[in-house]
């Protein structure tokens, strides 16, 4: 009879994304990942696969977590319109931790380390990206509709303006940049569109 595992899977997970998230692929041997992990060599084969089978699940998992602590904080909060919901995820991201910041983003990493060649890799945050960028469309097309953002503004262009400025604040956050200092960048991103509605 097959021995029953005794870990969370959930909890086990986690621990691998902390790893990459520290290390990358690369630098993440198996060795690290499984004193991380705290389970044994052929637990880890049985329950994820490989160590890139592993890489895969755990992207896909910080990815899809991620966006949805951003997206939480851009509709939650009670925030008074779609330009302070967005003021408001933003300067969460911000407000978190140096330890959070000097981590890094695991999908940010993985772009910066392998680039465009891995095309599962590649596949995985796209879809995420898509994602996040629908979220951000609906939120400009809102503040369009209240006269809160000019007509004149493109969603699809603002949106991928703000993931960009997003993917910035993560590398500047991993450099060591302060918590005030993220916190010009999501103004100076935000000024724009804040001052963009034409005084009648």
């Amino acid at each position: 009879m097959p021995r029953k595992k005794e870990f969370d899977r959930e909890a086990v997970l986690r621990l691998a994304i902390a790893v990459f998230c520290a290390k990358g692929y690369s630098g993440a041997s198996t060795d690290d990942l499984l004193r991380h992990m705290k389970i044994g060599r052929q637990s880890m084969y049985d329950t994820f696969g490989d160590k890139r089978a592993l890489f895969l699940e755990a992207l896909q998992r910080y990815n899809a977590d991620s966006i949805a602590e951003f997206c939480h904080h851009l509709r939650g909060g009670g925030a008074s319109s779609p330009l302070a919901g967005l003021r408001s995820a933003l300067y969460h991201y911000a407000d978190k931790s140096p330890a959070h910041h000097s981590r890094g983003c695991m999908g940010v990493n993985a772009i910066c380390e392998l680039g465009t060649q891995d095309k599962e890799v590649s596949h995985i945050n796209g879809a995420s990206a898509m994602v996040l960028g629908a979220a951000l469309v609906n939120i400009f097309a809102e503040a369009k509709t209240n006269g809160e953002l000019s007509t004149d503004i493109d969603e699809q262009g603002a949106a991928a303006f703000i993931g960009a400025t997003l993917v910035g604040m993560k590398v500047n956050g991993r450099a060591g940049a302060s918590t005030s200092q993220l916190r010009q960048l999501v103004d100076f991103a935000m000024a724009g569109f804040e001052k963009s509605v034409r005084v009648p």
